[in-house]
């Protein structure tokens, strides 16, 4: 063995605890990053395979009522590949044994063959008998969520009459990859299933015999999807056509791109935050290491070495480090990532999760880590191989000791020696005093984003659904009705008071910016649904013109004053040119308000509504809904109990296990800095310690001296780090902003103590270990003159 070769194991397994610090901080870095690239390769890649399996459509459209006759004009037109035209709508469930309201999407699949476009993945059971009228496939999660088997039995009010189908087949579709009801933001897989019908019963009972209401087209390679939306619109209009639109604006689609885009976030910003504290670490360790071999390496220059020798020795033993972090990195992502995929596969619906491993990702993440830890030990590097073998020969020159600020203005009698010593190390080595702070400051901050996101979820719940949406039932109606109806439903037992709403869908429009929503038309001063300003406080719908949320505002390139075109997506499809009126902070969904006799009049239509708002008992709320679903105009009903249930459930699942490995990896670095920096000092003053204790001083008094230091180091960290946290927090918010929810910047008090409290444990651990170090430290090996 070399000799370079055989002292750098021995600066290895003399470095051993730091090394290992430094390891697990790296570890985090590279956890991070396999964890997210890894899971998000894996994700694209079985989406990808599953819409080819199942061949999933390009565009999509719903109208009122088109024949049959029309699809072959619909196939002729330039870039079509594929027609599928299809019977859906929206039923109520009746399912035993279970009273809460649950809503349901009816499509029909071919009576024989498989579709062509959107065909369903059969999971359990069998496909659907064409001969028989009453049996059906259910979605799978929809089905878990019920215990449902092949064989058992529910009911649905279809068209106003009540069918009870057999169930034969459990199957997972591309178009409910993220099932989620029309307007909700959640899923609920309680609350809203998806069915497959026959098309010819499904037609026969919804008055469409030789009629369909949906149709989904396959493109040609290097079609025109604007161009095909154009001619597909055209030919649509005169049959309801509610609007064309691609796959991109597809609710399950766009969602997971959603979710695919926050996760190439986290790819980037949490492994740069651990790579750039473990590069940090490597540079003060090495810096040390470089200074205390200051007679080592003028030696090795003496007997011949050169430079690049020099160099390359450090070099190695930065990367025999680094190697080690990739290993534990490597290993926990893919850990990570499998622990991440399986949570995703419970609300994202693939039949399958392709993970593997990528050499090329794993050689990716071990070149960054190196280049980091390369990169921030350049210039101790340099400095070793720079130095003069007869410069490196004499000691470093003594530090220049001058009164401190405490003794310049006469408070150093009010300490005891040990603390002036602590006060005077400190300020007579700033820098190295504040790198430390920096580091531990980094734990704190990366705490503080592992558990704010709790903070923030309780504050959209008591804002969203308690502030903002007040009723206890939503209404929705088959169509538009009079206003009349609230006072049915206000008469019903157990409701207190109705308020109705007007909601229909649009495309808005500003130059080439599009979006394509819905615009909720609420009472200029409800009770139960109300618009608040940033002070939360209720604010009254403007008498004319939109209000946007800011999101939306920003998608639309839009402001306060600014006119928008508003396309609307039933009827005659008039468009309008409508002014914003206000734009409001809103944390859920994207959406589009006006008063609603206003939108009324914008309509030219009377006083009517689509939907209403309940104020009801708890305990007469199953009473209200057996009546409900009695009535054929009703075509759902919604309790904001349970989606804010089911919100908060989603939340705590994934917010747990984010913050679960956050608390992990950011204690690393807590442990990394605090124990680094502990080791440092105690080499560096080692002699001095080791002097004081001949001089008479206990133990104690010296792990006093060194670990006070090293105390101070942490608390001085804690404004710093809160500073940053609350940085990285409004950077996460500003880039994790989605059209599902937009995260509130909320930081509470419990935030900052839990980050306090994890930073703290670890430097008492890592003080622990130190001050068994000091306990056994050789008082004759210690004070040798090294010279």
């Amino acid at each position: 063995m070399r000799a370079l070769d055989l002292k750098l194991l021995r600066d290895l397994w003399h470095l051993r605890g730091q090394a290992l610090a430094i390891a697990l901080v790296l570890t985090g870095g590279v956890a991070t990053f396999v964890m997210s690239r890894s899971t998000l390769d894996a994700l694209h890649d079985t989406r990808a395979a599953f819409y080819q399996e199942t061949r999933f459509a390009d565009v999509f459209a719903s109208l009122k009522r088109a024949p049959e006759s029309l699809r072959g004009r619909i196939a002729a037109i330039p870039g079509v590949a594929a027609v599928e035209t299809r019977v859906v709508t929206q039923v109520n469930v009746d399912l035993p044994g279970f009273p809460e309201p649950v809503k349901g999407r009816l499509v029909s699949v071919p009576d024989s063959g498989a579709p062509l476009l959107n065909d369903v993945y059969l999971r359990r059971g069998r496909l659907i008998d064409p001969a028989r009228d009453d049996e059906a496939l259910v979605s799978e999660a929809f089905a878990e969520a019920h215990g449902l088997e092949p064989g058992d039995t529910l009911a649905a009010v279809i068209n106003g009459r009540y069918k009870r189908l057999t169930l034969v087949g459990v199957v997972l579709s591309p178009e409910v990859v993220y099932q989620l009801a029309p307007g909700a933001v959640i899923p609920d897989f309680r609350r809203y299933s998806v069915l497959w019908m026959a098309r010819r019963p499904l037609a026969t009972a919804n008055d469409m015999d030789g009629a369909f209401n949906d149709v989904a087209l396959g493109l040609a390679a290097g079609a025109s999807a604007r161009a095909v939306i154009d001619r597909l619109d055209a030919l649509l209009a005169p049959y309801g056509g509610l609007g064309a639109y691609t796959r991109e604006d597809q609710v399950s689609h766009r969602y997971l791109n959603e979710e695919f885009r926050q996760l190439e976030q986290m790819a980037v910003m949490y492994p740069v935050m651990f790579l750039g504290v473990a590069a940090f670490l490597l540079n003060v360790v090495v810096t040390r290491l470089v200074n205390t071999q200051r007679e080592q390496i003028a030696m090795l220059k003496a007997f011949g070495y050169g430079n690049g020798a020099v160099t390359l020795h450090y070099v190695k033993l930065i990367l025999a480090i680094t190697l080690l972090g990739d290993l534990g990195g490597v290993a926990l992502g893919v850990w990570m990532g499998q622990g991440l995929g399986d949570l995703y596969m419970d609300y994202y619906r693939f039949p399958f999760l392709l993970y593997r491993l990528d050499p090329a990702l794993v050689l990716v993440a071990v070149l960054i880590s190196a280049a980091a830890a390369l990169s921030g030990t350049l210039f101790a590097v340099r400095a070793a191989a720079r130095l003069r073998p007869a410069e490196a020969m004499r000691p470093e020159a003594p530090p220049v000791y001058r009164a401190t600020l405490l003794e310049r203005i006469g408070l150093q009698r009010l300490l005891a020696p040990p603390s002036r010593m602590i006060l005077r190390h400190l300020e007579r080595r700033p820098f190295k005093a504040l790198l430390s702070v920096v580091g531990i400051a980094f734990s704190y901050a990366i705490l503080m984003l592992g558990s704010f996101f709790g903070d923030a979820v309780d504050y959209l719940v008591d804002v969203q659904f308690r502030q903002i949406q007040r009723e206890d039932m939503t209404v929705s109606f088959a169509e538009t009705t009079g206003r009349k109806a609230l006072f049915e439903l206000q008469s019903l037992p157990g409701v207190r008071y109705a308020e109705g709403v007007r909601g229909v869908s649009v495309r808005l429009r500003n130059g080439y910016r599009t979006y394509r929503t819905g615009i909720q038309g609420l009472e200029r001063n409800g009770r139960l649904q109300r618009v608040l300003d940033e002070s939360l406080h209720p604010i009254p719908l403007p008498e004319g013109g939109l209000l946007l949320s800011d999101y939306l505002g920003e998608l639309l390139g839009v402001g306060v004053g600014d006119r928008v075109t508003v396309e609307i997506l039933e009827g005659e499809r008039p468009v309008y040119q409508v002014p914003v009126a206000r734009v409001i902070t809103q944390f859920v969904g994207v959406a589009a308000y006006m008063d609603r006799t206003a939108l009324n009049r914008l309509l030219r239509e009377g006083d009517v509504i689509t939907g209403a708002l309940l104020a009801a008992d708890r305990h007469s709320r199953n009473a209200i809904y057996d009546e409900l679903k009695a009535r054929p105009r009703v075509a759902g009903v919604e309790v904001r109990e349970y989606a804010i249930d089911n919100f908060n459930e989603l939340m705590a699942q994934s917010i747990n296990l984010f913050s679960f490995f956050v608390v992990i990896l950011a204690g690393s670095i807590a442990f990394g800095v605090v124990y680094n920096s502990a080791r440092i000092a105690l080499a560096e003053r080692g002699r001095e310690l080791a002097s004081l204790r001949v001089l008479g001083f206990t133990r104690g008094e010296i792990s006093y001296i060194l670990l006070g230091e090293m105390t101070l180091l942490t608390l001085a960290a804690l404004p710093v780090g809160f500073l940053i946290g609350q940085g990285m927090a409004a950077y996460m918010i500003e880039t994790m902003q989605s059209e599902l929810f937009r995260i509130p910047y909320v930081l509470e008090a419990r935030t900052y103590a839990f980050a306090a409290l994890v930073v703290l444990v670890a430097s008492a651990l890592s003080a622990l270990i130190v001050r068994r170090r000091l306990d056994r430290l050789d008082l004759v090996a210690v004070l040798k003159t090294r010279e």
